[in-house]
Order: structure tokens, then sequence, then C-alpha cells
């Protein structure tokens, strides 16, 4: 296998190994944020038949798997936490490529995401009067020209609105657990009709949901990109991956499943992106609608901004080692030193993104699928890189364990390649595309795989 198409683990310098166990898994748990299910919340009880709490569930298992894989494969490549590393150095770096190729892709749509949630929330509950194309061009301008401006969401700043989601959310769970006592006592608090409804319980639409719903966990891997700075890192990536998957799906289990209770007809939301919102007048009246409106927003514009900022030096990397066409893409901006023309490429691609998609049905559903097509691609791509190197590399080296070198790995390749196949056809049609692109890119540059591909340099964002 030809390995030099990747970089190397340099043997120093070495960062201070200061990060515990608890370290790791709080990081992680902003990287997801404890507000993860809730955009996602009327999309999902939609496509599921009112099954939402189901399907954030099922997902849960597919990346606690996949978080084991993860965990694993950065014990042997500490330096470099990324599904496109794993692949390439353990399988083919041609693989590799194109597995980055579909991490591209998330990067692009990121700011795309953040772009269609606040349109609409804008359109929906603030400013009904103003058209969502009017709007979508007003946010997507707005975090492109903070990009432009090298403006950052800062760490201190995460940090406050962390807390500011943290109260908002305790406030949900005391006033919708008082709410449903009220309204019902301890058979409304208490139900498993959130869980399985026999009357509208599809299992073909709960696997299409689940596709959607996994949106909950993306973010889960940065922890991987910190192994160097982890005290005994074999043992605590490992355990962190699994633990913030867990606990991820557990808090957002509790958070979708008093939604249901307190709003079981999900047919009746005013609008479904913001559905939640709903619910949390329903509990909290306007100070909660608004608290909770606030944040998601600022959240939102968060994402958007790092999204927008980390998929803009991506592509400026590729286009300085000549991955992409050097001329525009390698572009520096004299001025405010930042990838401009980047920059206002990904805000282009989320205005006409979040414009186009509003006309070919719900929006923001089919963005957060169109990301998950190239999230689950590598998802994939890590579990099967698991099974490769502890299961088969290593084979001859050491005894290998049934159940954590083969029988997990390759039950997350295939629960993550379910979940993947059920994406919706727009999803998979567009992603399709931009993968042939990608494939059609390496067979040309490589001459048919007989040449190593040039780098995707994943530090750049």
């Amino acid at each position: 296998m030809t390995t030099d198409a990747l970089p190397t683990t340099d043997a120093s310098p070495h960062l201070r190994r200061v990060l515990t166990l608890w370290d790791l898994i709080f990081y992680g748990l902003i990287l997801i944020q404890p507000t993860a299910p809730i955009p996602l919340f009327g999309v999902a009880q939609k496509l599921s038949n009112g099954h939402t709490v189901t399907t954030i569930l099922v997902a849960m298992l597919a990346m606690m798997v996949t978080a084991f894989s993860y965990g694993r494969m950065a014990s042997v490549y500490p330096s470099a936490g990324s599904a496109y590393t794993y692949v390439g150095r353990t399988i083919s770096p041609h693989l590799g490529f194109l597995v980055g190729w579909a991490m591209l892709l998330d990067y692009i749509l990121q700011p795309l995401l953040c772009t269609i949630w606040i349109a609409a929330a804008i359109h929906s509950r603030y400013a009904p009067q103003l058209p969502y194309p009017i709007a979508a061009i007003l946010v997507g301008s707005f975090i492109t020209l903070l990009n432009l401006r090298g403006i950052k969401s800062s760490a201190r700043a995460n940090k406050v609105l962390l807390v500011a989601m943290s109260i908002v959310i305790i406030a949900f769970f005391w006033l919708a657990v008082r709410y449903l006592l009220r309204v019902g006592s301890w058979g409304a608090l208490f139900s498993i009709q959130p869980f399985y409804d026999p009357v509208t319980f599809n299992a073909h639409q709960i696997w299409m949901a689940t596709s959607f719903a996994a949106l909950t966990y993306i973010g889960f891997d940065g922890i991987t990109t910190l192994s160097e700075e982890v005290k005994n890192p074999k043992r605590n990536v490992l355990l962190a991956t699994v633990l913030v998957c867990l606990f991820t799906g557990i808090f957002s289990g509790v958070e979708v499943y008093l939604g249901q209770r307190i709003w079981p007809d999900w047919h009746s939301f005013v609008n479904i992106e913001t559905a939640f919102m709903d619910v949390c007048q329903r509990v909290g009246g306007m100070p909660l609608f608004q608290a909770m409106g606030l944040i998601l927003i600022l959240a939102a514009v968060g994402s958007g901004l790092t999204g927008g900022l980390g998929a803009a030096r991506l592509l400026f990397g590729m286009g300085r080692d000549g991955v992409l066409p050097r001329r525009f893409f390698a572009h520096i901006s004299s001025g405010s030193r930042t990838p401009t023309y980047n920059i206002l490429l990904i805000g282009i691609i989320a205005v006409l993104g979040a414009i186009g998609l509003n006309y070919v049905g719900n929006a923001y559903e089919h963005a957060g699928e169109l990301l998950n097509f190239g999230a689950f691609l590598a998802f994939m791509g890590v579990n099967f890189s698991a099974f490769w190197h502890f299961g088969i590399v290593m084979r001859s080296q050491r005894r290998p364990r049934i159940l954590g070198d083969i029988v997990l790995p390759l039950a997350g390749f295939a629960f993550c390649g379910l979940i993947w196949w059920n994406l919706n056809p727009l999803a998979k049609s567009v992603g399709g595309i931009w993968f042939a692109l990608g494939l059609t890119y390496i067979v040309v540059t490589t001459r048919g795989f007989r040449l190593a591909p040039k780098l995707i340099d994943f530090r750049e964002s």
C-alpha cells in the first residue's frame, strides 16, 4: 500500500498531555451543543410519523459503534483525526481522497443549513411579511460579510452561549414536566407512545427519519483531533467519543420525548422548521419562546461563521496545493488576509441553495440529508478502516478480538450504510453527482489510480 500520499505522523514536537476524560467529554458536548435536536424536531416528527425519540435512539446506536471505531483509529493515528486520514493510511490513499471529497461537501453545506434555519425562523416567527427568499439573502449576506471582515466566533462567546443554552434547556425541562403533570398527571408525563405508536409506526419511515435525525450527533468526531493532548489517549479518546454519543442520545431523547408529549399532534405545527418553539410557547409562554428562538439563532449564526470560514480555508488549502484551480481558490485578500473568493463562493452557495431547496420541498430537510450524505460515507469509511486495520492487517501480529476487531466495526459499517441508503432521493442524487465529480477527478489526475492522489489538508479548516 502506498502511504506517501498522506502526511506522516511527526515524532516531534509533542503537545502537552493535559486533557482528562471529562475535558474531552465537555469539549465534545460543546461541539454538538445541547440544543442539537431542537431545530430538527418538527421535520423529524413529520418524517417519522411522530417517532422522533425513536429515531434519535436508533441513530445513537450507530453513532456509538462508529465512535468506538473513531476512538480506536485515533490511537493509531493520534495527530490527524479524520476519516480521510484513517481510510487513506489504512486502506488506500485513493479511497481516502474520495472520503475526503465527500467530507468537503459537509464543510460547504454547513453554512447553507444555518442560513435555511435562520431565514425560516425570521420569515415564520418574527417578520412574516418578509418573503423567505429575501430573508435567506439577508442572512447569507450577513454571515458572509462577517467572515469577509475576519470576525470569528470566539471561544469565550461559545462558552457564554453554551451556558445560556443550558439555562434555557433546564428551564424548559422544569416547565415541561410541570405542564404535563398539571394537564394529565403522571399518565401525561410517562408514556410509550413517543417510542412506539401502533397506529402510525412504519419501519421504513423510521429508517428514513433516522437518516435525518442523525444530524443530532454531527461533530462528535472532533474529539479525535485532540488526541495528542490527552492523558492516556488510547483509553480516554475512545471512551470520550462513545460517552459523548451516549450522553447526547439520552439528553436529546429526553428533549424530544417531552416535546412529543407536549405537542403530540405533529400535523398542527405552525412551521415545522421552528416547531419546537411552539412547544416552548405552550409550556412557558412568550418568555421561553423568545429565549429559545434567540439562542437558536445565535447558535446558528456562530455555526455559520465557523463553518463558512472553515470551508473557505479548506478550499484555500486545496487551491494552494493544486487540488483545485490555484488562481481562484488560493487567492488571499491583501487587506483582511482572508480567502475572499472562497468566502464569497460559500455565501453564494448558501443563499442560492436556501432559495432553491425551498422550491423543491422542505429546504432544511433536504440540506440536512445532503450533509449526511458525506458524513455517513465518512462514518462507513472509519468503521471499515477499523475492521481492516485491527481485524486484517494486525491479525499476523496479535490474536484478533472478534467482538472489537471484527463484529463491532462491521456492524457499524452496515448500520451507517443502512442509514445512508435511506437518505431521500434528492440527497442521494446531488451527493452522487458530487461524488462522481471527485471520482472523475482522481481517475484523471492519478492516470487511472496509478499515481498517488494530491492531499486534502483538513488542518486548514
